[in-house]
């Protein structure tokens, strides 16, 4: 069989296994597999099972996703994102929208924590959302705004998007986390003015402020110096080299686990039930990187995506016109699949394009970071929105989607700007 026509038929087998709710990564595994096995030989084939994911648990940047999945867990055991939340309240509440405002800066410092969209936004919306409707916000904002916040959970360092990211495009992970703190920086900046723009238009959307006074701001400031300094000591001990980033996972998970024993937030059944949480996600996270491996490996054996860049390279095609049609791509994929599986599904072929172009591939790990959480929030499967609804039904899927949609437009102008200005991404990363 042709290796072009083979890896057509292998992406149709994926995609319909996926629709018959077969998890993504024994999906890729399975059809990666076979495939392999048609192209050369299956006794081959069937050695990938054993030295892809012998290859990957022996990779030392993987292990920072179950120290930072146990962080998450147990800096929301600990209160820590009520502390954040309130702190933000106290200093922007006394503008019109004050409290949305606080909500997104809030999403962003817990997201440097939890490091996990759905996490923040599960968080935030049982924290944020009762509070923003009791002050008369229009509800389908109050949830917009909560969905788009939490997607900072995923955009600010450290992201487990990224570290996945980074271990299948063997990328160093430090650079990925330098190369989104601008990004990020203008995701927080764009959401805040989508809100104060809304208001300006709607201010029957938003109540009239109500300024904090200064013993709340005090009393704010003061419960939030245990994030403070958990921020301060991993995000500090990253960029500043005092840790690399394993180090600081492993920080940042026991900071978060005596703050939480020192407040008696942590009883066994709360340990117990982190522990199995974040086991639960690395061993999904861990089988969908093993069978994106494996469909790595098939692939280059293919060469079809090297031919592809090839055959781009001599048709002089614009390479901003490719990037233009692969962003495309993946916001239709996006609006039909689940975020991640279209990622893991698609970069084995797309990578070899992007760098064939003359694009790096640490620059495209962070397109790749915007436009999933673009389809975060993007109808028919947006999963923050989905969960949302699932917190607060009364307000409705279509209502919570027009609230959110001021804040899909200010990603879209942040995704435009970010292909059209590149060093925006990689400045920092050739400072640093």
């Amino acid at each position: 069989m042709e290796p072009v026509i083979l890896v057509m038929l292998s992406l149709v087998a994926i995609f319909a296994l996926i629709m018959l709710h077969v998890p993504v990564g024994i999906a890729m595994t399975v059809v990666g597999v076979v495939s392999f096995g048609l192209l050369a030989n299956f006794k081959a084939a069937f050695s990938l099972l054993a030295s892809e994911p012998a290859s990957i648990f022996g990779t030392v940047d993987i292990a920072v996703i179950p120290l930072f999945l146990l962080m998450g867990s147990f800096a929301n055991a600990g209160g820590l994102a009520d502390d954040i939340y309130r702190l933000a309240s106290a200093l922007v509440g006394r503008w019109r929208g004050g409290v949305a405002m606080a909500t997104v800066i809030g999403c962003g410092l817990f997201g440097s924590i939890a490091g996990s969209s759905v996490a923040t936004t599960a968080t935030f919306g049982k924290l944020a959302l009762p509070q923003m409707r009791d002050r008369g916000y229009e509800p389908g904002l109050a949830a917009g705004t909560v969905a788009a916040g939490g997607t900072l959970g995923a955009m600010v360092p450290p992201s487990i998007i990224l570290v996945v990211y980074g271990v299948i495009a063997e990328q160093f992970i430090l650079d990925l986390f330098v190369a989104v703190i601008i990004p990020a920086i203008l995701a927080v900046l764009g959401y805040l003015a989508a809100i104060w723009i809304y208001g300006r238009r709607n201010p029957d959307a938003m109540p009239t402020p109500m300024p904090a006074p200064r013993s709340e701001l005090r009393e704010a400031a003061r419960n939030c110096i245990p994030a403070l300094i958990l921020f301060g000591t991993v995000s500090g001990g990253i960029y500043g080299g005092v840790f690399t980033v394993t180090e600081a996972a492993s920080v940042g998970a026991l900071l978060t686990f005596v703050i939480s024993l020192l407040r008696s937030k942590v009883t066994m059944e709360v340990f117990l039930g982190a522990l199995r949480e974040s086991a639960a996600n690395t061993a999904m996270i861990y089988i969908s990187i093993i069978g994106a491996s494996i469909m790595t490996y098939f692939v280059g054996l293919t060469q079809v995506s090297d031919d592809l860049a090839r055959q781009l390279a001599q048709m002089d095609f614009p390479p901003l016109a490719v990037i233009g049609l692969l962003v495309l791509l993946y916001l239709i994929l996006g609006a039909i699949f689940d975020e991640m599986a279209a990622m893991l599904i698609t970069l084995p072929f797309v990578l070899p394009v992007v760098t064939g172009l003359g694009y790096d591939p640490v620059w495209w790990g962070v397109i790749m970071l915007v436009l999933i959480n673009l389809g975060m929030m993007t109808p028919p499967i947006g999963m923050n929105v989905f969960l949302l609804n699932r917190l607060a039904p009364d307000i409705g899927l279509v209502n919570i989607y027009r609230g959110v949609m001021p804040f899909i437009l200010a990603d879209l102008f942040r995704l435009a700007l970010l292909i059209l200005v590149p060093s925006l991404s990689l400045f920092l990363v050739g400072r640093l």
